[in-house]
């Protein structure tokens, strides 16, 4: 469908789209690859796969065992989405790792500029962000198990390294945290693509998508305060090696639980079919946009290579554009864009670009003008995990019943309501009064639109763009938050005239108002697609 037509399917709930979606798709699925006449032409009419699971549109919503046939028993279900939700509850661990102990270990490493600080999480995040598409492109064509053990062995080794910069500089520790990043941008989507591919379209489905989501709260709370831990009461370089401890643990579990197959299938022309040439250049826009911004907080945009870059990031990604218009095998099919895709990944560029604004400032207005602990900010996060999973739940039993542009409009606003009790809250008031209130709302925020973007995306793809669905939406999330940071950075260096407490104050304010506009801008998005969006007549009827 062309971007400028209107979707006749607006109407429908994602569960009827989805379930579309498989009848078209015949054949059987083997780790997010179709038999489907065409994938068979296109692909030598064979299909690739490392993971045995299979699912027939038939059956009923338990998944099965690719090489027994048999649905798995409801304990190895269980486990094996735990063992998948652990990809969203470490990624970010990863973040808000870094967010406790962002003064004492710039303090360790000589890093003194605010600017520069918010490298700490920004170069973890832009490393989520940018490798997230290429990666889903790799679980597809390479195993989507495979990928994922492979990635919590990097996240493993690069948190390790992290650890033994502090005998460094900044700059390797600023590099690791990049490389350490390119462990989630594999594990997210390809544990996405294994839930897609492991149940069919059905409220079992929406569920375990929404509990995916719904460990995100409690995966930044945990990090947060096993790193305020170490870096207080031990040594802040020992919340990255405990992470990389953590991530070979998950790594096993992974290898042990997730059913898996040998793989099958010719994987000739892998350089062509994994789009390696697009893909360095979409990547290298992307990352040099970014760099520039957070770079422009910190040094100025009166230096000169800061705009160089920002330049050089648009040429390369013109030139990715123009490069997929003519590949064969495109990172990013133009044919999957249309409208409700554009609403989706708008709402959830605004919404989380918002959240990485209100989760920075919100910890560094506690820690600097409000003088508490990183274990005491730690633990004034702990209701965002409970929030988190009462909304998650909650979106998982709303996603078939309820149109995906109302759960996003809810969502944008709780983003906008959360920001907004933060940017007005008095140094010396009481935590129960707006934080508390803010702690409360803005897990809403986040665990509505990534399920319910993540399942609209997954359902308007064929299999075997799985990894795909649950790439964009990903890169997304990461990549708004790296983005953001950089936008209210370059907004708080230019209000921020001093040291003075008001005159932080100030900046961190103007930051996040930045966010709230943000927000706001999503709100709206949200509000027009709700209208144009609604069908005629009532419930289920088709936008005409």
């Amino acid at each position: 469908m062309a971007a400028a037509e209107l979707p006749t399917d607006m109407g429908r709930t994602p569960q009827d789209e989805r379930t579309e979606n498989v009848e078209k798709t015949n054949g059987v699925v083997d780790d997010g690859q179709t038999n489907n006449s065409s994938t068979a032409t296109r692909d030598g009419g064979k299909a690739e796969s490392d993971n045995a699971m299979e699912v027939s549109p038939k059956s009923d919503n338990r998944p099965r065992h690719a090489m027994t046939g048999e649905p798995l028993s409801l304990t190895r279900e269980i486990l094996v989405v735990m063992v998948v939700c652990l990809a969203q509850l470490m990624t970010q661990a990863g973040v808000s790792q870094a967010l406790a102990t962002t003064i004492i270990a710039g303090d360790s490493l000589g890093i003194t500029n605010p600017g520069t600080r918010s490298w700490e999480i920004a170069a973890y995040s832009l490393a989520v962000g940018t490798f997230i598409l290429p990666a889903g492109r790799w679980g597809d064509l390479l195993g989507h198990k495979r990928l994922f053990v492979v990635g919590f062995v990097w996240f493993a080794l690069w948190s390790f390294l992290a650890g033994v910069s502090v005998w460094v500089d900044p700059i390797f520790f600023f590099f690791c945290r990049g490389m350490q990043g390119l462990g989630p941008a594999i594990i997210l989507p390809n544990g996405i693509a294994i839930l897609g591919t492991l149940y069919p379209p059905s409220p079992r489905q929406n569920m375990a998508f929404a509990m995916f989501g719904s460990v995100a709260p409690g995966g930044a709370n945990l990090g947060a305060i096993f790193a305020s831990i170490f870096a207080q009461l031990a040594w802040w370089p020992w919340a990255y090696w405990a992470m990389a401890i953590a991530c070979l643990c998950v790594a096993v579990l992974a290898r042990v639980v997730i059913p898996s197959c040998p793989t099958k299938g010719d994987r000739s022309n892998l350089f062509q079919r994994l789009d390696v040439i697009g893909s360095i250049f979409g990547v290298g826009g992307l990352v040099l946009i970014n760099v520039a911004w957070n770079q422009g907080s910190s040094i100025g945009w009166t230096t000169p290579y800061t705009y160089v870059l920002l330049i050089i990031g648009f040429l390369l990604l013109g030139i990715f554009a123009f490069i997929e218009s003519r590949a064969a095998y495109p990172l990013i099919p133009s044919k999957i864009f249309n409208r409700k895709v554009g609403f989706v990944l708008a709402c959830v560029a605004c919404g989380w670009g918002t959240f990485g604004i209100w989760v920075y400032y919100t910890f560094q207005f506690l820690l600097v003008l409000r003088h508490q602990t990183p274990l005491l900010v730690s633990a004034e996060f702990v209701p965002c995990s409970i929030s988190g999973l009462c909304a998650a739940v909650t979106t998982g039993i709303l996603m078939s019943r309820v149109r995906p542009a109302y759960i996003m409009f809810v969502a944008l606003v709780c983003f906008t309501v959360g920001t907004i009790l933060v940017a007005t809250a008095p140094i010396h008031q009481t935590y129960w009064a707006q934080i508390f209130v803010s702690m409360i709302v803005t897990p809403w925020g986040m665990d509505m639109s990534f399920p319910a973007g993540t399942l609209i995306l997954s359902g308007a793809m064929p299999r075997e763009h799985q990894g795909l669905a649950a790439s964009l939406v990903s890169t997304v999330v990461n990549y708004s938050i790296s983005l953001g940071l950089g936008f209210a950075g370059t907004v708080e260096s230019n209000v921020e005239k001093g040291m003075g407490e008001m005159e932080v104050l100030k900046g961190y304010r103007a930051a996040l108002y930045m966010g709230i506009g943000l927000a706001g801008l999503g709100v709206l998005v949200a509000a027009i697609f709700t209208i144009v969006t609604r069908p005629r007549g009532g419930g289920g009827g088709k936008k005409t």
